[in-house]
């Protein structure tokens, strides 16, 4: 393990134990800054994600935006793969996916153009830490290469921290939205 891995590694535990009692203590209105911001895209194609763990969760706003557009959640199809994006509804029959993500039982794939993105750390400059499988940088490389693509993450605001270690294949956030506001990183 390299020295960076190593120091990524120590992160995650940290941001895992640092994010558990903030999952334990959230309320149903968790997502109400991410249905805001999200109203401001209505109609805009775009990628939510189904929660695992202790992660904050996207689905009232997904629910909300799919009313309005198409909004779909990630399929891991293969390691060092970018993810797909399989449409979604509140009503989608769902299975287990790779890592305990719930995917749509049947892929019905398209490309967003904002990807809401879990994690498990962030910066006030947009930097993240995700759990290491680098699916998210990989697919924000594929869709920046295409078109615009907004990132935005979506955490528990405790899950900000002052650093982080980065790799240049570390893909940025352009917004950051938590159970207690918006900030907006667009470089």
């Amino acid at each position: 393990m390299t020295d960076l891995a190593a120091v990524k590694s120590a992160a995650r535990k940290l941001a895992f134990a640092r994010r558990k009692p903030l999952f334990e203590a959230a309320t149903a209105t968790q997502a109400g800054y991410l249905s805001e911001v999200l109203a401001g895209y209505r109609g805009v194609k775009l990628s939510g994600f189904m929660p695992i763990r202790t992660e904050i969760d996207p689905r009232p706003a997904m629910a909300e935006a799919s009313a309005h557009g198409l909004v779909g959640v990630p399929v891991i199809t293969g390691p060092n793969q970018p993810l797909r994006f399989s449409r979604w509804v509140p009503e989608t029959a769902m299975i287990n996916g790779p890592f305990g993500a719930q995917i749509p039982a049947v892929d019905d794939f398209f490309e967003p153009e904002i990807v809401i993105v879990p994690l498990l750390s962030f910066t006030q400059n947009g930097d993240r830490l995700g759990y290491g499988g680098g699916f998210y940088d990989r697919t924000l490389e594929h869709l920046r290469a295409r078109w615009a693509t907004l990132a935005i993450g979506f955490a528990f605001a405790g899950q900000q921290v002052d650093a982080l270690p980065l790799e240049p294949t570390d893909q940025p956030l352009d917004l950051i939205v938590t159970e207690q506001g918006v900030i907006d990183v667009r470089r």
